[in-house]
């Protein structure tokens, strides 16, 4: 079960995209250390996995035929160590990254010095994406910054503009049905707590109320409303199972809950021409 630190309390309470931004910066920039220490090896130096199930794009093939990733230019929004983008640059794209925690990207810069493949990253928010009008193929996020903005619609109306006609923008997030559900892998965990339908957001605050993290929730509609409202046609929503064998816990969510309930959703959509 996930424990806060002393001082700190869970709350849902409604929350500005400036006041969300703040407090995930600094959170991940604390938190960047003890991430990759315990997820690194999992996550791979130059992999792509696509949530706690630990499946590899190399076997989901969320973005299509590998041969349509040669010469493919991409931005990984909320791309953290920059894993995924080195794993797409080793397959011929042209990946960059984007991410709000500037020691994440150190780590980013570390590994690349390891691996010989570099990701050139940039520190800034997803829903002010400092690349030129139609200059991408691809806007791809796994588990990134989706969760932690606020202003949905000023995140995708950004995706929109980076990317060129018939791009395509694929993301996987915390699957809705897992709001409903504690941070437990014990017994707990199978009991529904809250609305599926309760898009307040959930927030870590200190006892003067100041936020220390923030994420917000949409359902499986409110994602498909936001792509079509953008101008997205979506192409494919993947549920991964729970893989036999994997005994790994993340975040409340693991083997027990994971044969029987989907815990992430991945989302892929094209843009259409205007």
């Amino acid at each position: 079960m996930t424990s806060l630190p002393e001082g700190v309390h869970p709350a849902r309470r409604p929350v500005s995209e400036a006041e969300t931004l703040r407090a995930n910066r600094r959170e991940w920039d604390a938190y960047a250390d003890e991430y990759q220490a315990t997820h690194g090896d999992f996550l791979g130096d130059v992999g792509f996995v696509w949530g706690p199930e630990g499946h590899q794009e190399a076997d989901l093939g969320v973005l299509g035929d590998p041969a349509d990733l040669v010469g493919c230019v991409a931005l990984e929004i909320g791309s953290g160590a920059g894993q995924c983008s080195r794993w797409l640059r080793t397959q011929g794209a042209v990946a960059f990254g984007l991410d709000v925690s500037e020691r994440q990207l150190q780590h980013s810069r570390r590994i690349d010095e390891a691996t010989g493949t570099v990701v050139p990253s940039v520190l800034a928010t997803a829903s002010r994406l400092p690349f030129a009008d139609a200059c991408l193929d691809l806007v791809f996020s796994s588990f990134g910054a989706l969760q932690f903005v606020a202003d949905g619609d000023q995140l995708l109306a950004e995706v929109a503009r980076v990317l060129r006609p018939g791009g395509r923008f694929a993301f996987s997030v915390t699957h809705p049905v897992r709001w409903s559900l504690p941070d437990d892998d014990g017994e707990a965990g199978f009991q529904v707590t809250s609305s599926y339908w309760d898009r307040t957001p959930y927030v870590e605050e200190h006892e003067d109320g100041t936020a220390q993290y923030v994420e917000h929730h949409r359902t499986l509609g409110d994602w498909v409303a936001l792509l079509a409202g953008e101008g997205f046609a979506l192409t494919a929503l993947h549920e991964p199972q729970w893989p036999e064998g994997l005994d790994r816990i993340w975040g409340g969510w693991g083997p027990a809950r994971g044969r029987l309930l989907p815990g992430t959703a991945i989302f892929v959509a094209r843009l259409l021409p205007s």
